[in-house]
């Protein structure tokens, strides 16, 4: 059906054709480095980590854009509170940002620029709408106005007449009308600063964007992202000051992701329920994390509880069983000609639902039937042969399986065996057994089966059930995990 996306833009699902076929131009709002990454940073970067692994996988070749605020009020404050070199600070938090998409799986982008390395650029535009009278200076500052340029809101769909000062704009004496922004603020007492016409001074925040991301991608360019909290006015005035400067269109589409709420309330400082991604992953697994972000369809609100991220770790556990599963049937050799409904076609099944707006909760949960009915024929199959799909579907099953989820999703990167040794690990330590005397019992049991004494072996594996534990019988013998 081809790819479809929701612009924010148009308000409604669009087919996606690149301004250049085969290429795409696209470009997201990195983080302003002054503090760690919290949750809400981790769904907005995964989410178009996924974009970009589907736009690649799909044939494209991608031009990935996402920068980092290195001058910023909140840099220069935190700077101050700190005694630390502003500068310093920035580049410490680049790197704390790098090891923790690193850890979550995240692809580097294509570039990532920093605002402080783009002063010329910021400057050259500002210069180009102080002469198309869209920008003016006072006392230092540049502002762009708004009255002059017409389309404003189109993006939000906020009018301007109906924006009250102070809700969403700041208030300042020298702003001609209170909806105008600053392109470049007068460098005050301390701070740090770069020469411009204007006197010494920084970009403002907005302007940076439109400068990084025309640098790299063009005056316009297919995708441009970020979190709704985005919308506006950051994403609204970046419309403006591009479109005023260039007379061209900026953006084809526009893709805003929901905001992660912790236990049903807003994440903020204020509440003291930031979670730091670090601080997440001390306890939760990286692809369990991811699995957890790609659960809801990103433009929906996501909630992060105990419940939801302990069903992300099952679920991932449950996909690195049955590839673990899919390989010992494998190697069992099969000989039914036939696949389930649910191994059969799955790779152009994900792919309608990737297509459908990138819905990463259709795709999942065509990974979680394939999943289920590979441990159902695991579990129904032991040594029987006759009820074994043939060795070449299955490969090609795992080949699917694998294409997808890891390519596209980020998820089974590590080997099914060794995950789920550690997954076992890791459950049985809160079950009042050892791993050590959960596999005694297992190999017991088996014993006990092998001299058909099934009363014995249903007993151990009743007693391992009052642990949590349950048994798993498959073609290469007996299997144990903890109960969900």
């Amino acid at each position: 059906m081809g790819l479809k996306i929701y612009n924010t833009l148009t308000r409604k699902k669009e087919t996606f054709e690149p301004v250049h076929p085969g290429k795409v131009g696209m470009y997201v709002c990195g983080v302003t480095v002054y503090d760690m990454c919290h949750i809400g940073h981790a769904r907005s970067v995964v989410l178009f980590d996924v974009i970009y692994r589907y736009l690649l996988k799909s044939g494209f070749q991608v031009t990935y854009v996402r920068n980092f605020t290195d001058i910023d009020d909140k840099i220069i404050n935190r700077a101050n509170k700190l005694g630390e070199n502003w500068k310093d600070l920035a580049e410490r938090f680049i790197k704390e940002f790098s090891v923790d998409m690193d850890a979550l799986g995240v692809k580097r982008p294509t570039i990532e620029p920093k605002a402080t390395d783009h002063i010329p650029d910021i400057l050259s535009l500002i210069s180009a709408l102080i002469e198309e009278a869209h920008a003016y200076e006072v006392d230092g500052d540049v502002m762009f106005s708004v009255s002059s340029f017409s389309p404003y809101g189109k993006l939000s769909g906020k009018k301007t007449e109906d924006l009250v000062s102070g809700a969403r704009v700041d208030v300042d004496e020298k702003k001609k009308d209170p909806l105008d922004f600053a392109l470049w603020k007068a460098a005050k007492k301390g701070e740090p600063f770069w020469n411009s016409p204007w006197g010494p001074g920084r970009p403002g925040w907005h302007i940076e964007c439109s400068a990084m991301s025309m640098r790299y991608l063009g005056s316009s360019f297919d995708i441009h992202g970020g979190g709704s909290d985005l919308t506006f006015p950051h994403h609204e005035n970046e419309i403006a000051q591009s479109e005023a400067a260039t007379g061209e269109s900026f953006v084809r589409f526009w893709i805003h992701n929901g905001f992660v709420n912790i236990r049903s309330e807003k994440m903020s400082k204020s509440l003291g329920n930031v979670l730091n991604i670090r601080d997440i992953l001390k306890e939760v697994h990286p692809e369990a994390l991811r699995l957890f972000l790609l659960s809801s369809h990103y433009r929906s609100p996501l909630d992060f509880n105990d419940t939801s991220i302990r069903e992300a770790s099952v679920g991932l556990e449950r996909m690195y069983s049955a590839l673990m599963a899919l390989e010992e049937l494998i190697n069992a050799g099969g000989i039914v000609n036939e696949l389930p409904e649910e191994l059969s076609d799955l790779g152009s099944k994900f792919e309608d639902a990737m297509d459908d707006d990138f819905n990463t909760p259709k795709g999942l949960a065509l990974l979680f039937d394939a999943s289920r009915a590979i441990n159902r024929i695991h579990a129904e199959a032991g040594p029987n042969k006759d009820k074994i799909p043939i060795k070449e579907s299955l490969e090609n099953v795992k080949k699917t399986l694998l294409g997808w989820a890891n390519e596209v999703l980020g998820l089974l990167n590590e080997a099914p065996e060794i995950f789920i040794e550690n997954a076992r690990r890791s459950g049985a330590k809160d079950l009042n057994i050892t791993k050590e005397e959960i596999e005694r019992l297992v190999q017991e049991r088996s014993e006990a089966r092998k001299a058909k004494n099934f009363k014995l072996g249903d007993e151990i594996r009743n007693r391992l059930l009052e642990y949590g534990i349950l048994i798993e019988d498959g073609p290469k013998g007996s299997t144990w995990r903890v109960r969900d």
